[in-house]
């Protein structure tokens, strides 16, 4: 199916521009999402109400049978023998010609090296103040939802062999061990990405952070995993094939957690069903994160909101848009927007502290027409026995 490009025609219309330009590889999602293409080089795809690729010979014969372009063109249907950037945009300004394409709407981090070389052949660039591809890939049509629920099923089979990971481990004089050595984040990361290959999908970055390196929400983890304290699992599955991802978070304990964890569990649980509660069309992304600071900062607990300079606590946005991107629109956080149907959105509490460490639940949430669905299906539980 193709994507609905009439904000796109709108947004070309407004800036008086023939058309709309990208030159990137396809790890830009912009790019894999208009042209409809997989290439691991940079190449140009061209919106002048149809979409038109320029590639190289390479990609040529994958590019006309893959790809949704109405035209496919080689990088020798406009090249000269000269070399280098001035012959690249040369090259690129008769591709734009044979168009009759004088003015273009680029993003705003657009090539400035093909801007200049465009620009001294008389083609209008003009930057785009707004995402318009970004706003167009936050609203996703039933087959991405499709592809995405199946993204989070791959995601809770990976969740299970890392919660299986850490049960397995054994608890000697107050750490984790297997077969009498420190039992490690490597060790469950292996375990996540083993499962995600066996799928078809690759893990990102994912996060495995046990005692202090759980309390900074982005660390990936490393080294042995401590008994009896919080250890966060953050995977972040794309797909292959599709390249949709999903996104989950998970806190375990192996052994006895603390009371103070116990109650920060809770309270993020809480704090979760608490901006479930107002998700739906038209809530803004604002009024979600305002009801999970609420939940905390009536426990006590410290937030950026409450105290914009705090380095402990709820320090960090609800959640964020998940696509072709793993971080998205729409944002959950301050001054986050309006909620469309069809936005698939993470919902993410926690809190941080040093001394503590950290403690994170996140799910995985398709917003519909009457509220949202919670495409997460993986069950919230502290303490691995």
């Amino acid at each position: 199916m193709d994507p609905d490009l009439a904000a796109l025609d709108a947004e070309l219309a407004e800036y008086d521009a023939d058309g709309y330009l990208l030159d990137a590889d396809s790890d830009d999602p912009d790019q894999r999402y208009l042209s409809g293409f997989v290439a691991p080089d940079p190449f140009v795809t061209l919106y002048d109400g149809d979409t038109h690729l320029l590639v190289s010979a390479l990609e040529y014969g994958r590019a006309k049978t893959e790809s949704r372009a109405a035209t496919v063109s080689r990088h020798a249907d406009y090249a000269d023998d000269a070399g280098g950037r001035e012959a690249g945009t040369e090259m690129l300004g008769r591709f734009l010609d044979d168009h009759d394409v004088d003015s273009l709407l680029v993003p705003e981090r657009f090539p400035v090296g093909t801007a200049d070389g465009l620009r001294e052949q008389d083609v209008d660039v003009t930057a785009e103040e707004d995402g318009v591809l970004v706003d167009i890939r936050a609203v996703k049509t039933d087959e991405e939802i499709e592809k995405m629920r199946e993204a989070q099923r791959v995601n809770e089979r990976a969740m299970v062999a890392a919660e299986n990971a850490i049960h397995g481990a054994d608890i000697e004089d107050g750490r984790l061990v297997t077969d009498g050595e420190p039992f490690t984040s490597e060790r469950v990361k292996t375990a996540v990405e083993t499962t995600l290959l066996q799928h078809g999908y690759t893990s990102g970055e994912t996060i495995v952070a046990g005692g202090a390196d759980a309390a900074d929400p982005h660390n990936d983890g490393s080294g042995p995993l401590p008994a009896d304290e919080p250890i966060i699992v953050d995977i972040f599955p794309q797909s292959t094939s599709t390249g949709y991802h999903a996104d989950m978070t998970r806190t375990f304990v192996k052994g006895e957690p603390s009371e103070r964890v116990e109650q920060w569990y809770d309270l993020s649980e809480e704090a979760l069903e608490a901006a479930l509660d107002v998700v739906e069309p038209g809530a803004t992304g604002e009024a979600v994160h305002d009801a999970v600071c609420d939940v905390y900062e009536d426990a006590g607990e410290p937030t950026l909101k409450d105290d914009p300079e705090t380095e402990t606590g709820f320090i960090h946005g609800t959640g964020h848009g998940v696509g072709l991107a793993v971080h998205e629109m729409p944002s959950l956080s301050f001054e986050g927007g309006e909620l469309e149907a069809g936005n698939v959105i993470t919902i993410e509490p926690g809190l941080y502290h040093p001394d503590v460490g950290g403690v994170r639940v996140e799910d995985f949430v398709l917003v519909t027409e009457d509220g949202y669905e919670n495409l997460t299906d993986y069950p919230k539980r502290l303490r691995v026995e």
